[in-house]
């Protein structure tokens, strides 16, 4: 089912949540919508499913209006971050409870076998005659998710599914999920604020600031070409620099980078820890060490450049470097936007 908002607003009393959103998203894509608290991307979901509706604009379900159909005869699935199972039932009846109150009447052996079915697919064999409170919060997400699919959607929506879960079980269910996906092949939006989440599921990713789309593409589109430094800085940890574009070259103390799209001018420059490289010996942007993160299978520096401004950047496990030691940052790589807004 290909889903598309066309210049889609919403206000909530004097707030504008949503600014003219328009979005495509073709059947049987799954889409991240990624930004940070107060972007809109949970609002977009909500106008979606019919929870919320738009006061500007029209959505699209295939060539169907479905503006302002009501959220029953969507055909939506919806996974909340928080389960929203029914405490007093077992795993059984809340995946089966969509099916009981649906307009297509199915007897009881017919919701018995597609329970049955569900729980295979989502690996929860055996459990349902369990009750939610006797399942772990995983698996509590998996049954919210069974239940969503039990009534056959044209579209899956996801809101924070997995923000209520610990790394671990969170780092499972994506990757559970994307397989999910492929062998459903459902149109499917999900909501995050994790950058990570959205980069190893999505198929594309929107990302969004202050209800308005600020880029769109694959994973490999945004990580790469960010369009702005809004994207860059959201999308992971960078450094910041100020420093001066001359013939074609972004310079910084003694360190530069390309910036030959950039006209002459003061720009600032971003640049990932892993784009840094440390020496004991110039040329480079001097800075002093100020402290050594060490973690499994790397090592980061925190540093103050003679600038003044702070640096993270990585270096070998086994590189001896220390609290007080001297010494150079060279950019492998950058990304260069003039202070009038132009990258490079």
């Amino acid at each position: 089912m290909k889903i598309r908002l066309d210049t889609v607003v919403k206000t909530f009393d004097t707030f504008r949540a949503v600014h003219g959103v328009s979005l495509e998203i073709e059947s049987g894509e799954l889409v991240a919508l990624l930004g940070p608290s107060g972007s809109g991307k949970t609002t977009i979901l909500r106008m979606v499913a019919g929870l919320e509706y738009a006061e500007e604009g029209r959505i699209f379900f295939g060539d169907q209006d479905a503006t302002d159909i009501p959220v029953r005869d969507r055909g939506v699935g919806f996974v909340f971050q928080h389960y929203a199972l029914f405490p007093h039932m077992t795993v059984a009846e809340n995946i089966g409870f969509g099916m009981k109150v649906s307009k297509v009447k199915r007897n009881r052996a017919e919701i018995e076998t597609r329970v049955a079915d569900l729980l295979r697919l989502v690996r929860l064999e055996g459990l349902g005659d369990r009750f939610p409170a006797q399942i772990s919060g995983g698996q509590r997400q998996r049954v919210a998710l069974a239940r969503a699919l039990a009534v056959d959607p044209k579209v899956l929506l996801l809101d924070e599914p997995f923000g209520a879960l610990d790394a671990n079980v969170r780092h499972d269910l994506r990757r559970w999920l994307r397989e999910i996906h492929r062998e459903l092949g459902i149109t499917t939006i999900f909501v995050t604020h994790d950058q990570e989440e959205a980069l190893d599921l999505a198929d594309r990713v929107v990302i969004l600031k202050e209800g308005r789309i600020v880029q769109q593409g694959t994973p490999q589109e945004v990580c790469r070409d960010p369009k702005d430094a809004f994207v860059l800085k959201f999308l992971g940890d960078a450094n910041r620099l100020t420093g001066t574009v001359i013939d074609g070259r972004a310079l910084v103390g003694e360190a530069d980078v390309a910036a030959s799209d950039l006209a002459d001018g003061p720009a600032e420059i971003f640049a990932r820890p892993r784009d840094l490289d440390w020496s004991a010996t110039g040329p480079g942007l001097a800075a002093t060490v100020t402290r050594v993160l060490d973690r499994p299978g790397e090592r980061r520096v925190i540093a103050t450049a003679s600038t003044g401004e702070p640096l993270e950047f990585d270096v070998e496990p086994e590189q001896a470097v220390s609290a007080g030691d001297t010494g150079f940052v060279t950019l492998r790589r950058a990304k260069v936007f003039s202070l009038g807004g132009t990258s490079a």
